[in-house]
């Protein structure tokens, strides 16, 4: 990757750790699903008006199979699981778990015929990866029966997750970026709004949760959708999701600081794995030399 390529998979990697700590809050006031329509519904109101203006809101209309899979895997599952979840299990450990992610990428590749080389020290930094999030986690983080559904929950995440960007790289390669996006938004806003209205507060929701859903709407939805489209299309659908290995890093930092949650006494060395497995698993090495006997 590019100077420019590493700049934005760094920064989408601290900004996807942050909405595990706003969902939390969120969520207290709020049901998971009027969290995800809420951050769903404003990133379309942000992005839709720039598509249309630049005359892209056509991916919907042209790509509608692809755009509306994308809107389901990446959003309306995605979003309401996480929200459920994490009314069971701390947003740290929400957040460590997202990082199977780029594990559950390797067969999903092969399902969308999209052979991605993977190498020895690729290999060696998704295991890595899975090991650290195994050591950080610790013992004891998740306890009784709505502990291990949330868990649950968070597993069939890393699986939407590792699905959606093979959607983009695969059927949306060739659409405009921000059409595709703004479309899928659309759809997802569209789907979740019957459930969300069935769930309203009885009463108006504090300050904090209205200003924890507008955060994951304007940041952490419209502005990193952006650049995770961004890095599929110069980087590759299984390298952007190792971005997910620096989630855990800014969600267990958060959780333990500002909600005062425990990860465990392994933290420390599994914070050290996940960052090495970073460089590992997005690390190709030196392209092939061609054989002597082939022209150049």
């Amino acid at each position: 990757m590019n100077a420019r390529s590493w700049l934005v998979f760094v920064g989408l990697g601290i900004v996807w750790g942050l909405p595990y700590l706003f969902i939390k809050l969120a969520v207290r006031e709020l049901s998971p699903f009027d969290v995800a329509w809420g951050r769903i519904t404003l990133a379309a109101l942000l992005l839709a008006p720039l598509a249309w203006r630049r005359g892209t809101l056509s991916a919907l209309r042209t790509h509608a199979a692809a755009v509306s899979a994308f809107a389901v895997l990446e959003f309306v599952l995605p979003y309401s699981l996480i929200a459920a979840s994490e009314r069971w299990i701390p947003s740290s450990v929400a957040g460590i778990l997202i990082s199977g992610v780029p594990l559950a990428t390797v067969p999903a590749a092969r399902l969308f015929g999209l052979h991605e080389p993977l190498g020895t020290r690729r290999w060696s930094g998704l295991v890595g990866g899975v090991l650290g999030v195994t050591v950080l986690v610790g013992f004891g983080s998740v306890t009784g029966l709505r502990g291990w559904v949330g868990v649950a929950g968070m597993v069939l995440v890393t699986l939407c997750y590792a699905t959606g960007p093979m959607v983009v790289q695969r059927h949306l390669h060739e659409v405009d970026s921000l059409g595709a996006l703004a479309a899928s938004l659309i759809v997802a806003s569209g789907v979740l709004a019957i459930p969300a209205a069935l769930t309203l507060p009885a009463r108006m929701p504090s300050t904090l949760a209205l200003g924890s859903v507008a955060f994951l709407g304007a940041i952490c939805t419209a502005l990193s959708m952006l650049g995770m489209f961004y890095l599929i299309k110069r980087a590759g659908a299984a390298r952007t999701v190792v971005v997910t290995y620096i989630n855990p890093v800014i969600a267990a930092a958060l959780g333990v600081v500002v909600l005062h949650e425990r990860i465990g006494w392994a933290g420390p060395l599994g914070l050290l794995l996940i960052l090495l497995s970073v460089w590992m698993a997005t690390h190709r090495g030196p392209p092939a030399r061609a054989p002597a006997n082939e022209p150049g």
